[in-house]
C-alpha cells in the first residue's frame, strides 16, 4: 500500500468491522445501536443486511461509510482504518472507494442529474468535461439517460433514488453501501437496479445493502441477520431460492422479537 494514498490497500476485504460497537447517550438513555459487529466483505462479494426495525441495520452502514465513528472497535476500508485518518484522508476514503445510496437520496437541488453524479470526480480532479461522461455512462447503465440535465425537483422519487445509485456506482469505487436502494422503485426498475449491483460485484467490488425483502436479498451471495444491535445470523448459498427461504424466515423471528 502507498503511504501517500490511503485510500488503497493492497488485499483482503474490502469492508472490514472488526468487533465494532455503537453506543447512543449516557446513563438512563444508552441505546446500545450495535454489539460487537465483526463482519468482513469481500471483493466481488454482495452481501444483504436485514433486521426488524431498530436493529441497527443503518447504524452498520453509516459507520461502515465512515460517516459516522464507532464507540468501540474498528473500521477499516481496504485495509486502511477510518478512526486513524484526518478528516480530509477521510473525505478522500468516502470520494474515491465508497458509493453510498442513502434513503433520502442527499442529491443537490441546485444541480441537475448529471452535475450531481460528477461532483465527487470533479472535486477529485477530473476535467468537468471526464466527469460528465462518465456521469452519463452511470445514468446510461441506469436505463435514465433523459433526466441527465433535469434538476432533483422535477424527478419523482424513483428517479431520484436512480440518479443517487448511480452517484454511488461512478467512477472505481470498490465499495457500494446501499440503505434500501428499491424503496421508491416499482419491482420492475428494483430488479433491474439490484442487477446493476449484482453486475459491479461481479466485476470486482464489494457491496453491502439493507432491506427489508427478501426477494432483494436472494440477489446477494450473503445474508447478514441483526436483532438488537447483534449479528444472530448469516446465510451463504450461490441459490437465491435458499437466500429467499432463510431471509423470509430469520426475518419473521426477528419481528417476534
Amino acid at each position: 500500500m502507498s503511504n501517500t494514498d490511503p485510500t488503497k490497500s493492497a488485499t483482503g476485504a474490502v469492508l472490514h468491522l472488526e468487533q465494532v460497537t455503537r453506543v447512543h447517550g449516557q446513563g438512563a438513555s444508552e441505546v446500545h445501536a450495535l454489539r460487537g459487529i465483526d463482519l468482513k466483505v469481500h471483493p466481488g462479494e454482495f452481501v444483504a443486511v436485514m433486521g426488524p426495525s431498530g436493529s441497527g441495520k443503518s447504524t452498520l452502514l453509516t459507520l461502515a461509510g465512515g460517516l459516522d465513528t464507532p464507540t468501540g472497535g474498528r473500521v477499516l476500508v481496504e485495509g486502511v482504518p477510518l478512526g486513524g485518518l484526518s478528516r480530509k484522508a477521510l473525505a478522500q476514503v468516502r470520494r474515491r472507494s465508497v458509493g453510498y445510496v442513502f434513503q433520502d437520496y442527499n442529491l443537490i437541488p441546485a444541480l441537475t442529474a448529471a452535475e450531481n453524479i460528477s461532483l465527487p470526480r470533479e472535486l477529485d480532479g477530473l476535467s468537468g468535461r471526464a466527469a460528465r461522461r462518465e456521469a452519463l455512462t452511470a445514468l446510461e447503465e441506469l436505463g435514465i439517460p433523459e433526466l441527465a440535465d433535469r434538476f432533483p425537483d422535477d424527478m419523482s422519487g424513483g428517479q431520484q433514488q436512480r440518479v443517487a445509485i448511480a452517484r454511488a456506482l461512478i467512477g472505481d469505487r470498490r465499495l457500494v453501501l446501499a440503505d434500501e436502494p428499491t424503496g421508491a422503485l416499482d419491482s420492475t426498475t428494483g430488479e433491474a437496479v439490484l442487477a446493476v449491483m449484482r453486475a459491479r460485484c461481479d466485476a470486482g467490488a464489494a457491496a453491502m445493502m439493507v432491506t427489508h425483502e427478501a426477494r432483494h436479498a436472494a440477489w446477494a451471495d450473503r445474508v447478514v441477520f441483526l436483532r438488537d444491535g447483534r449479528m444472530v445470523d448469516e446465510s451463504a448459498s450461490q441459490d437465491p431460492a435458499s437466500l429467499l427461504i432463510s431471509a423470509a424466515t430469520n426475518s419473521v423471528k426477528g419481528t417476534d422479537q
